[in-house]
């Protein structure tokens, strides 16, 4: 008699084909049809949450350090893009890609040429090795006409990531962090990815809206801390998603702290109200780190 493929078999095998395609993670299949048909053109993974899709685009090849010590790439430089859906049935995309001094004006001409903005270009770090930049773009449309019009950037990126030189791969990496009293001083519950532990805050008090769509923390509106290191050692990174009044009181507070401002800039333009972001980062004990962030944090939204 043959065998009846049960129910477990048959997801099993459903999930290991989505996976196959390098597009699709097993979270994604319950974004809507159009969201995978946009991860399967970029050849990226990615995952629908809050009415969002965030597409991954991580900088694995380049290795980054900061004054000397090495940062993993979930530190702060894991690139994206995110679409939701804004009125009249058309795809608001925001994204923030990463990029070596290098790869950025190619970069923003394959953006411009393809109809899409570019809002905005800045460090987010000092003392990096190779030197790093972010690149924010912006789009309207449908999501396949938006994954194809970002396309084009993207692929120079890959590229650049096939051109790197070979290194040594990095040590497994573990992480060396107590991450629960971090995410009790902060205030906030955050996600182990590696050595990294990352805290993401966003800022439900501002309703920011472009064309209908809720910029929510997925679409680029948070506040964020990356811890990476040992108890006694560690280093962190981050910015402060701010209102105009916050940003005075917020740069006070990082600097008693003995946090470092790196970065003063806006991410989006054309948005009502003008959002500012501080990038900090500081080495030392962890738990004094953090205090320093949740002192910070505490002036948002007041």
């Amino acid at each position: 008699m043959p065998m009846i493929p049960t129910r477990t078999a048959i997801a099993t095998f459903v999930c290991a084909c989505l996976l196959g395609s390098g597009a699709m993670p097993a979270s994604a299949q319950e974004a809507p049809a159009e969201y995978q048909a946009v991860l399967k053109a970029l050849g990226k993974s990615g995952d629908y949450k809050e009415g969002v899709l965030k597409v991954n685009i991580p900088r694995n090849d380049v290795r980054v350090t900061i004054g000397g010590r090495p940062a993993p790439t979930p530190f702060g430089f894991g690139g994206w893009i995110a679409l939701t859906k804004g009125d009249g049935g058309h795809e608001v995309m925001m994204g923030d890609l990463v990029l070596t001094e290098d790869e950025v004006n190619p970069v923003m001409s394959a953006v411009l040429t393809s109809g899409l903005d570019v809002t905005a270009l800045h460090n987010h770090f000092f003392w990096d090795t190779p030197r790093m930049y972010f690149m924010h773009v912006h789009g309207m449309g449908t999501a396949a006409d938006l994954a194809t019009r970002i396309k084009p950037a993207i692929d120079l990126i890959d590229q650049a990531a096939t051109r790197a030189p070979a290194g040594p791969a990095p040590a497994a990496a573990t992480a060396a962090l107590d991450s629960a009293p971090l995410a009790k001083i902060i205030g906030h519950a955050g996600e182990q990815n590696g050595p990294v532990f990352k805290i993401t805050i966003g800022r439900p008090d501002v309703n920011l809206r472009e064309h209908g769509a809720l910029i929510n923390a997925r679409m680029g509106l948070n506040t964020w801390a990356a811890f990476a290191g040992s108890n006694a050692d560690a280093m962190v990174a981050g910015d402060m998603a701010m209102l105009e009044a916050e940003v005075t009181p917020v740069l006070k507070a990082l600097r008693a702290n003995g946090l470092n401002a790196v970065a003063l800039h806006h991410h989006m333009t054309g948005v009502a109200p003008i959002i500012i972001f501080v990038h900090y980062y500081g080495t030392g004990e962890a738990a004094v780190l953090a205090k320093g962030v949740r002192a910070a944090v505490d002036l948002l939204g007041k």
